[in-house]
């Protein structure tokens, strides 16, 4: 008890704690902090020091928490709720739309749907600053690592509120020259398609490819939506993309026949959801993004 008064805890050993706990590496930890991994590594002495009791277990993969860690963690996470419920009851304060707002959203739809209309808003709101992650997994909105996303599953857990922005069904797209070569197809023996890579072998559009074509028709491969966009664009092949990218980009929906269309697996139909958390909903500068978003896809900011 002696060491820990002289020593009292702070929230920077905390997050130490957490962070070590939920990624296994001073590397990951420190960037996830914004630390150097030599600095996680001195504030993880520090703690132990002033604990008095080791909380990890240094190995060649990582470290691995000690049951005195185990027993620290409920307490920590309780005081990383707080901490961050502190700061969104200050940041409610605010009077007028300024500050940093963070979006994250797949790579096709920030770049297709979200920059080019990022203009508009800021004429609207020149104090706003705004930082775009494109990225195909989910930033924990509870934890702040964003403000707002856009996703295309409806948040199951957390504070979090949300409201579905759109509802598409996958269309075949390709160059304007490419379908005038085609016509109606009534089969898919001579197209080249583009499709994801593995990583993304899961999702709808990526199944669907696996389901009606073959892998020797697979010319290119990319876990980049622009690059599909601009290659398809370039005359390289079909793409699968929900029809609203035909407002967004120069391709034409490729023709099937009614007996081929019928017989192929049904196209996926996808959604989109705007989600934010609860206790930041009401500050100013998310408020109007939030509203400027939902006006983007089309949707009444009392939907």
């Amino acid at each position: 008890m002696d060491s820990i008064s002289q020593h009292p805890l702070a929230w920077d050993d905390l997050q130490v704690l957490l962070a070590l706990h939920r990624t296994g590496t001073y590397k990951a930890a420190a960037a996830r902090l914004g630390v150097a991994g030599s600095t996680v590594g001195r504030r993880l002495d520090a703690l132990e020091a002033a604990l008095g009791t080791r909380l990890f277990d240094r190995t060649p993969d990582g470290v691995q928490p000690t049951a005195a860690a185990e027993r620290l963690l409920p307490l920590a996470e309780q005081v990383e709720q707080a901490t961050t419920a502190l700061v969104r009851a200050v940041e409610s304060f605010e009077a007028e739309p300024e500050g940093v707002v963070r979006i994250t959203a797949p790579p096709g739809l920030m770049d297709a749907f979200v920059a080019p209309n990022l203009p508009r808003l800021l004429a609207r709101y020149p104090a706003l600053r705004l930082e775009l992650e494109a990225s195909t997994t989910y930033a924990d909105l509870t934890r702040g690592e964003a403000d707002l996303a856009l996703r295309v599953m409806r948040p199951q857990t957390g504070d979090l509120v949300s409201v579905r922005v759109a509802e598409e069904r996958d269309t075949l797209f390709a160059s304007s020259r490419r379908v005038r070569q085609w016509g109606a197809l009534s089969s898919f023996d001579e197209v080249p398609f583009i499709t994801y890579g593995e990583a993304l072998g899961h999702i709808p559009s990526s199944r669907w490819m696996q389901q009606a074509t073959k892998p020797s028709q697979w010319v290119l491969r990319t876990n980049s939506a622009g690059a599909q966009l601009a290659a398809a664009e370039a005359g390289l092949g079909a793409v699968l993309f929900p029809g609203a990218y035909r407002t967004v980009t120069k391709l034409a929906e490729v023709k099937l026949t009614p007996a081929f269309r019928k017989s192929l697996p049904p196209l996926p139909l996808q959604q989109l959801h705007l989600v934010g958390h609860r206790a930041m909903r009401a500050v100013p500068r998310i408020a109007v993004v939030w509203d400027f978003l939902l006006e983007c896809f089309g949707v009444s900011s009392a939907g």
